[in-house]
């Protein structure tokens, strides 16, 4: 008996289908609308390192995905492309010598291969690449669109800043306090950057949550990166100068509870108001927090650390002086990059406050009262306003609207609405990403490029070295920054920063609908055709920034009247992560990094897909075991040698062989639509156990087994289905359909319990009536010896499955 030929029937099944373009998407006008699919993977960044077996458990996925629904009458757009530019190729680009294009389009090739290798129906002429000039030409195009709308603008922003390597990092980029790359104390520095407006953007970007089908925890996630909150905003004098301070807070019924107020180290107010005798201890804090990224600086567990002004605020409830610090806790591109500190009444106010022996003040109480001996902890539930002067006694929800309307009365404050979201600071000062189509006139200021001059093309540069002077490398090259003004013709210089990775990522599935159009991004009638996504699958990391960013970007496009779908992604699925053998993430440094290469070479890729998908649930985390592919392998092999032994008959199906057949054709159906890709297997291995030491089976038996298992194992369906006398691809053949008729069991083992334990069974017909059921329990011999003498309180039946008579005694 043979072993399933893989190295010989894969390479030759991709290869047919590479050569007939079995899986191209063309906009077929008579396929109604609900036939019509757009299935999306997530797609790579081209490491060095290419593919791990991580990579394709999603792609798999939405493969049998595809395959499923195009057996199913449906016409299905299944692209691949590579998330190509971003600070990996850069940063080996300065470790080797090697151009950034060089090593990225070997990558690219690298991961083609690997990906192809594995037999996805992916339609490779539409494939993209972020790098290409024919791509970011309308990237560029999009960020025009948004200077245009008002929502990409220039500011002074604070950024994290490496001295060593003379660069901006990412937050991501800074661990301890240090660049994770060259281990050096990261700064923070002022420098002008390109911010996109997404916060226009962030009542839609919420509410619209509710039009698409997500994991609620995914919604939870974006949510809380929005985090709208209501408030307001309050105006504070500095007591003894013309200044002001501006907060906003959630919480304007603790206002009579501040006791003293914090400001940002670089907030710009710091300098004024900090006294001569404060100076020193000031400034030598603000260098400190100079070292440390945003994530630590806001991170709830760390000790809070602050410096004393010298400076009070008025408050403007009671007229009281309150004392003004300084701690790192406070952003500046926060909110006002200001607090009013109510210790009282939060949890942050209330480590401060006892870190530096501040005053606290009750001004909520559960009760209505103040606590009798002083708070012991701060309290930060709802309750009646004490020690709030005419407002003592509110309720807080009434009392925080009554001392709303009073400030706006005032003029020292109004309702606001704020959110955690804040502006996208969208330039980088690096190489290798998507130059930013803007010149600098000292004439006409900033001048976006005319469309027609796009693409403003990345140049090949020597060195890739940062300058040192927080710009990148671009602002080296002297003939590229020097250009003519598109408004006046007179002298100008080019934008030197570069977009982030995150913009390429941002639209990429829309250029998938028409890639290879030059007049625009996409055609508007393929975008109604193919849009929304109907479902989009990858991994959680990009629960959060990927996935809002791509939806701000679609909701300006359809603003614009660009895009006809206010959402661009309908339904998302997270697969969970393959973990290394030993249960832990892999990595390189565990040693436990498992190559999809040496799986397809020592079993084959069908072996490798059937594997994954058997593994567990698509969206749980589970651990890689060999043995289990071993196991999965010999599952194919023996599909393989009844291929070869059974003799196929032209005769009708026995009623026994009908009924597996159609409980497999049902129970495979349902749980593939579902995406239970795991327990389909399970249905096919057991179809599989009933046909083994059978001399012979119907043709069209077997021919329906064959495509039940085509999306799952698609080359090894092909060559069973060209043996069995199909003609290819069996990618085209109609899904069977059930017979509910032919899947329910005419005999069923009956259970009879007592007292809810198993006593005894029977097989008997199935749908037999309550009566008949009752009837034979009680003449079960075993059951009438164990209820002999005792009182039968009442008898439970279920239909098909049991009868349990209760007792008592």
């Amino acid at each position: 008996m043979s072993k399933y030929p893989y190295t010989v029937i894969e390479k030759k099944w991709q290869a047919y289908w590479e050569q007939n373009k079995t899986f191209r998407a063309v906009e077929d006008a008579s396929v109604p609308e609900d036939k019509r699919l757009f299935v999306l993977d997530m797609f790579p960044y081209p490491s060095g390192a290419g593919l791990h077996v991580g990579h394709p458990e999603g792609y798999t996925a939405t493969d049998i995905w595809c395959r499923f629904k195009r057996h199913n009458g449906y016409n299905v757009l299944h692209p691949m492309g590579f998330d190509s530019f971003g600070l990996p190729a850069e940063n080996y680009a300065l470790k080797t010598g090697t151009p950034p294009r060089v090593t990225t389009e070997a990558n690219i090739e690298n991961f083609r291969r690997q990906i192809k290798s594995l037999g996805f129906s992916y339609d490779w002429d539409r494939q993209i690449s972020t790098h290409d000039a024919s791509y970011y030409h309308w990237t560029q195009w999009i960020f025009l669109q948004l200077y245009k709308k008002g929502l990409a603008y220039e500011a002074m922003m604070p950024i994290n800043w490496c001295p060593q390597d003379m660069t901006g990092l990412a937050n991501e980029e800074v661990v301890d306090g240090k660049c994770d790359r060259c281990g050096t104390p990261v700064e923070r520095r002022n420098l002008r950057q390109w911010v996109l407006k997404i916060t226009a953007y962030g009542d839609a970007l919420e509410d619209d949550l509710a039009l698409i089908d997500w994991p609620e925890g995914i919604k939870a996630m974006q949510r809380n990166w929005i985090g709208r909150s209501e408030g307001a905003n309050v105006t504070f004098a500095v007591d003894g100068t013309d200044k002001t301070l501006q907060i906003y807070t959630t919480r304007p019924d603790t206002l009579f509870g501040v006791t003293y107020m914090v400001l940002a180290p670089d907030h710009p107010l710091v300098d004024s108001v900090t006294t001569a005798a404060q100076r020193a201890s000031v400034e030598a804090y603000q260098k400190q927090a100079r070292l440390k990224s945003d994530l630590e600086r806001t991170d709830l567990a760390k000790e809070k650390t602050g410096v004393f002004t010298g400076a009070y605020a008025v408050n403007p409830a009671n007229g009281a002086k309150v004392p003004i610090w300084i701690g790192d806790y406070v952003l500046a591109n926060y909110g006002f990059g200001a607090i009013m500190a109510v210790p009282a009444h939060d949890e942050r106010d209330w480590a401060f406050a006892k870190t530096f022996g501040l005053p606290v003040i009750e001004v909520i109480a559960p009760e209505g009262k103040p606590t009798a001996d002083g708070l012991k902890a701060c309290y930060t539930g709802p309750g009646k306003a004490v020690n709030s002067g005419e407002f003592s006694g509110w309720e807080s929800e009434a009392f925080k609207k009554a001392i709303t309307g009073w400030l706006e009365e005032k003029g020292i404050g109004k309702k606001a609405v704020n959110y955690k979201l804040r502006d996208w600071i969208f330039s980088r000062q690096r190489y290798w990403g998507e130059p930013i189509p803007v010149v600098h006139c000292p004439k006409d200021g900033i001048v976006p490029l005319r469309e027609d001059q796009l693409p403003l093309l990345l140049p090949e540069v020597k060195s890739y070295h940062p300058t040192g002077t927080g710009e990148s490398p671009l602002a080296a090259i002297d003939s590229w920054v020097n250009t003519t003004c598109p408004h006046c013709g007179g002298p100008a210089k080019r934008e030197t920063n570069t977009m982030p990775q995150w913009a390429g990522s941002c639209w990429y599935y829309l250029r998938y609908i028409d890639p290879q159009n030059t007049q625009a991004f996409a055609d508007p009638a393929k975008l109604a055709y193919w849009m929304p996504v109907d479902l989009y699958v990858g991994g959680a990391e990009h629960a959060v920034l990927h996935l809002l960013y791509s939806r701000f970007w679609h909701k300006v496009l359809y603003d614009l009247g660009l895009v006809n779908t206010e959402e661009p992604f309908q339904k998302l699925v997270n697969q969970g992560m393959i973990l290394g053998e030993n249960g832990q993430k892999m990595s390189k440094s565990l040693g436990n990094v498992i190559n999809p290469d040496e799986i397809v070479g020592e079993y084959g890729a069908d072996t490798l897909r059937a594997y994954e998908m058997f593994m567990g649930p698509l969206q749980d985390a589970k651990p890689w075991n060999t043995n289990g592919v071993a196991g999965v392998n010999r599952f194919l092999n023996r599909i393989w040698r009844a291929a070869e032994d059974l003799k196929f008959t032209d005769t009708a199906p026995t009623k026994e062989q009908l009924k597996i057949l159609h409980k497999t054709i049902k129970k495979v159906t349902v749980d593939t639509e579902n995406m239970n890709f795991n327990t389909a297997i399970s249905a096919m291995m057991i179809f599989v156990n009933e046909i083994t030491g059978l001399s012979e089976l119907p043709k069209s038996v077997w021919k329906t087994f064959v495509v039940l298992l085509s999306p799952f194992v698609p080359h090894l369906a092909e060559e069973l289905w060209a043996m069995a006398g199909g003609s290819p691809s069996v990618s085209q053949t109609p899904w069977p359909v059930w017979d509910e008729a032919l899947t329910v069991d005419d005999e069923v083992e009956m259970v009879f319990q007592i007292n809810g334990k198993i006593r005894s069974k029977l097989v008997v017909p199935a749908g037999l009536a309550a009566e008949e059921m009752e009837k034979l329990a009680r003449t079960d011999k075993r059951i009438t010896e164990l209820t002999a003498g005792k009182e039968i309180v009442k008898i439970i039946t279920v239909p098909n499955k049991l009868v349990n008579i209760v007792v008592k005694g």
